[in-house]
Parts: C-alpha cells; structure tokens; sequence
C-alpha cells in the first residue's frame, strides 16, 4: 500500500470508527485501537510496516506532553499539592509495588517487573476524565482527587522516559551521559526563558499565522531534538519546554496550534498500537488474558481504596474513586512499546500486557 493510501486509510478511520466509539461512550482511544486492531496484520492486514508507522506516530506522544507541560503551572499545582503529590504520589507509589510484586509471582525479572508495574499503575487520563465529565462529577470530591492522580500520573511519567534508555544499557552508568543530560536540560530552560519567549513575540507581532504555528512546531521539534542528542528522551524535552512556557502569554495560542497535530498524531499512535496488538491472544489463550484481567483489576481497585482512606476519603467516595482509577491508560502503551523497542520487555510479553489494559478500559 502506498503512502498515499496509508494516509487516506487513518483519516477515514479518525472519521468513521472514532465517532462511532464517542457516540457509544466508549472513548476516542478505544476506537483509536478498535480501528489500529482491524485495519493492522491480526485481520485485514492493510497495513504491514508497523514499526514504521509506530515511531513515525511517536512524535504524537511528544506533542502530548509538550501540551500536558503548557497546562502545568508551579502556582497551581501548589494550590493541589495534596491531592497531587499526596494522593497521586502514594497511589503510583503503592500501586507500583503491589504490580511490580505480583509480576515477579508469575515469574518476570526485577527490573521488567518494576517497569510492568509502573505502566500498570496508571489509569487513562483521557477516559477517565471524559467520564467523570459526562457524570458532571469532575466537581466531587472524588472527581477532584481523581483529576490531582492522574495529574501525578502525567508528572512521574517524565521520569520513567528518562530511565528507560539507561536501563537498556543493563544499568551501566556513564558520568559522560550525566553530563549530557544536565547540558541538554540546561540548554532548553535558557533557550525557554531567553531564546523562546522573545521569538514568540516577534513572531506574533508578525500577525502571520502559519508563522507562529510553524514557530510552535519548530519549539517542540527543536526541544526533543536537543534532548535526544544527549541521549536522553524527546518526550521529556517536549514536557520541559511546555513547563518553561506555561506561564507565557502566548501559552493558550500554543496549545490551540499544537492541539490538531497532536490529536492527529496521537490518534495515529493508538491506531499503530491497536494494528500491534497480537489479537490471536485472546483465541489462543483466553484463560490467560481474562484471568490476567481479573486479577489486575481486582489488585489495583483494592490497593486504590487503601490509598483513597489513607488519604482521608471515607464510604461511597473512597469507593467510587477506587472504581474510577482501576483501569488502565494510555501511557501504558507508550512505555510498553518504548520498552520493547529498546529491548527490556520481550515482545511477546508487551503484547499480552496490550491486551490487558485495552479491556480494562473496556471495562471502565
């Protein structure tokens, strides 16, 4: 199939398959992944170089948080400092453990294990705000704390990009690539606070608009471009450079120029995740994925309503936030298929844990 034909078939699955899934109140994602499952090699094989089409699609992850970065003030996230780092901390901290614990049961290795619970922990920003949304609940006290975790979520995923590449390298640590990194980082918060702002300006005085779109193309590109020179993730230089610019004044034009290339672009992610996705699973070993979904969704409800009385909710609220926060995200594909790509999970392995949190946000 021609690149052509390879566009044509993603945007005619954004327009079908996308609506249809928003109009059943299942979600974007999971028609995004319906969509990827059926046009991908496990049924209609349509398309066959997904690999290609996956690290292509990357560079949406990269605007996403670029955009997640834009949104995070320091003074707000101090005015949520509790249900941010107090109960999003110990929900991701917690979680992790009692994953990662039950990972190295069924026999994977401490490190694959720390990564599998890690991704696990996190619950789908997207989903779940849509429908804590939908409900008119974003406002209840389980709505709020649920909205400070997946903030937190959004944060410590930052890390987790950063420590994937070293823990590729068998752990070896390089006091060059230190240096590298703390440059890399050094060079972006400059550039942010000395380089970027007065070029926005001069390039909004232009009242060109494709300029200025072509400039905010150009931060992030450029951004993730230093940092993976310094061997360090693209993502993680996208998130900084949006924290950098968060309290601009051309913050929300920004987002309103980044936000289509990043639907569009992430959309294409999910949809390379669903054609990834090794269907076959579910006939050949149904037991298996089931029971894998069963027991997750059981642990990770359970160790949530711990958390949710540790940290002052109490009855119904701790509850309906454990139910909230039991599925899993969309970050979870990210860091499984960056995982597998720089060979610490095993593909066949990343593919049943795909499965997995797919029906579990089925299943929320």
């Amino acid at each position: 199939m021609t690149l052509t034909a390879q566009i044509a078939l993603f945007l005619a699955a954004t327009v079908i398959v996308v609506p249809l899934f928003r109009w059943l109140k299942l979600g974007a994602v999971l028609g995004y992944l319906t969509a990827g499952v059926v046009i991908g090699p496990s049924v209609l094989a349509l398309v066959d170089d997904v690999e290609a089409i996956l690290h292509f699609a990357e560079f949406g992850v990269v605007l996403l948080l670029f955009v997640i970065g834009l949104e995070l003030k320091p003074a707000r996230l101090w005015v949520m400092r509790r249900p941010v780092f107090g109960t999003g901390g110990a929900q991701v901290g917690f979680t992790t453990i009692a994953l990662a614990a039950a990972a190295w049961a069924l026999g994977q290795p401490p490190l694959q294990s720390l990564v599998i619970g890690f991704a696990l922990s996190l619950s789908s920003t997207a989903l779940i705000l849509q429908v804590l949304a939908e409900r008119n609940e974003l406002k209840e006290h389980h709505g709020r704390s649920a909205f400070g975790i997946l903030l937190f979520q959004d944060i410590a995923v930052m890390p987790a990009l950063a420590l994937l590449p070293l823990a590729a390298g068998g752990g070896a640590f390089d006091w060059r690539d230190v240096g590298l990194g703390l440059a890399a980082l050094l060079a972006v918060s400059f550039g942010g606070r000395y380089v970027l702002r007065p070029l926005l300006r001069i390039v909004a005085q232009t009242r060109v608009h494709e300029a200025f779109t072509a400039a905010a193309l150009l931060v992030v590109v450029g951004t993730a471009l230093v940092f993976d020179a310094a061997g360090l993730s693209m993502a993680l230089g996208a998130f900084i450079a949006g924290v950098l610019l968060a309290d601009n004044e051309y913050r929300h034009e920004l987002e309103a120029d980044i936000g289509p290339f990043k639907g569009l672009l992430l959309g294409l992610f999910f949809i390379a995740v669903g054609m990834s996705a090794n269907v076959s699973l579910l006939a050949d070993e149904p037991l298996l994925v089931f029971g894998l979904l069963a027991g997750f969704l059981a642990l990770k409800t359970a160790v949530m309503w711990g958390v949710a009385r540790l940290t002052g909710h109490h009855g119904a609220i701790a509850r309906r936030l454990a139910v909230t926060m039991a599925g899993g995200g969309e970050f979870a594909f990210v860091l499984f298929a960056l995982a597998t790509g720089d060979s610490v999970l095993d593909p066949a392995t990343a593919d049943l844990l795909v499965i997995v949190v797919t029906l579990t946000m089925i299943a929320t």
